[in-house]
């Protein structure tokens, strides 16, 4: 992808906000580790409290909620501040901690619908479950009970992610929209990730033309959304920003949320395992109707068509069955036409940010947040 879209991060003019801003967004970050992990003190004492078998599932949350970019939770700091919200205000920290759980629940029960083993280098919540089953010797289905162990695991993240929102909303004084914004948000994930699995199965009934249309809907609701524009809407409207403000940063964030996902896409078939924590071509395995897989099929010649399409979801590729996947991809300009798709995505982002009335420090930590997701390696 061209890098010429968005300004350069190095730019001499803007170097003393960006320092300002990374240091800011250093202590910002850690504080929202020291929330989450007071909060995960909290929560072991009251599962002890309950039963020692309870214990685990606190531990499944915590270890996957470590040591993450805080992506969105920095998102709604930075508009936060844009808006006119004080950089040491525990509101931001309480949201942005909130979040992060609702990203790691997110996390658990994509893991399994997909059927991934591995999240981040570690196994998946339900693998680890499953493996706890099978070392202690227990009766029944070790499968059955990690998957099931892990939806709980991840209703409770969400219980958890509402709670600490509240608390947020509350210090606040409840201003106008934000709580309706974050419930809008979980709706849309839960009825995205549901056009992700219809759209899985249901493959036959859409037209080619039509399958990139369908990868949007499905990675704006299931992904962009909550990674970036409901982020960047709930600092404003926690700090009382206008709805006018407000717009302004949906009109940046949709767009950079966009780019972020379709770069993921692209990273789930070409990306470097060791880089991205995950299988090569694991998407593929999965069956991921995604924008990079919609251009193809929609422009690929009928033999690499099928070819791609008869493989998806088919949980045996093997390395040498996903090389082959990829080079019908490039063959078709899938890849290429999908990398202008980031580009362009990325345009409109810098447009958006330029537009975005901000104080010089927060302007900096966004843009530092558009190039980092938008560039990204993994």
């Amino acid at each position: 992808m061209s890098e010429s879209s968005l300004p350069p991060a190095s730019d001499t003019s803007t170097a003393p906000q960006q320092r300002i801003a990374a240091a800011e967004a250093e202590a910002f970050r850690a504080e929202v580790d020291a929330v989450l992990q007071g909060w995960f003190e909290d929560q072991r004492a009251i599962a002890a409290g309950i039963s020692e078998a309870a214990g685990p599932v606190v531990e499944a949350i915590a270890r996957l909620s470590e040591g993450g970019k805080r992506t969105r939770a920095l998102l709604l700091y930075w508009t936060w501040r844009a808006a006119g919200g004080a950089a040491d205000s525990r509101i931001p920290r309480l949201a942005g901690a909130g979040l992060e759980l609702f990203q790691t629940a997110a996390l658990i029960h994509d893991d399994i619908i997909d059927r991934s083993a591995t999240r981040r280098g570690m196994p998946a919540v339900h693998v680890m479950f499953a493996e706890r089953h099978r070392a202690s010797g227990w009766s029944q289905d070790a499968g059955h009970f990690g998957a099931s162990a892990a939806v709980l695991t991840g209703d409770l993240a969400l219980t958890w992610s509402e709670q600490l929102f509240a608390e947020a909303v509350e210090l606040a004084g409840h201003p106008d929209g934000a709580a309706a914004d974050f419930t809008a948000m979980r709706t849309e994930v839960m009825l995205g990730q549901y056009l992700d699995l219809h759209a899985e199965v249901a493959a036959a009934d859409l037209p080619p033309e039509k399958a990139i249309e369908r990868a949007f809907q499905v990675l704006r609701y299931k992904s962009a959304k909550y990674s970036a524009e409901h982020p960047a809407a709930l600092g404003a409207l926690l700090a009382g920003a206008s709805s006018g403000f407000v717009q302004s940063c949906r009109d940046f964030a949709l767009p950079l949320g966009e780019a972020f996902q379709i770069r993921d896409d692209v990273l789930g078939v070409f990306g470097d395992p060791a880089t991205t924590g995950k299988p090569a071509g694991d998407d593929l395995r999965e069956g991921k109707r995604t924008v990079l897989i919609g251009q193809h099929l929609r422009d690929a010649e009928d033999e690499d068509a099928a070819l791609v399409a008869g493989a998806l979801g088919d949980q045996d590729l093997t390395e040498d069955d996903v090389e082959r996947l990829r080079r019908a991809l490039r063959r078709s300009g899938a890849l290429e036409a999908t990398e202008r798709t980031v580009e362009e995505l990325s345009t409109r982002v810098a447009q958006a940010l330029e537009a975005l009335p901000a104080e010089p420090v927060a302007g900096a930590g966004l843009q530092h947040m558009a190039d980092a997701l938008i560039r990204r390696a993994r």
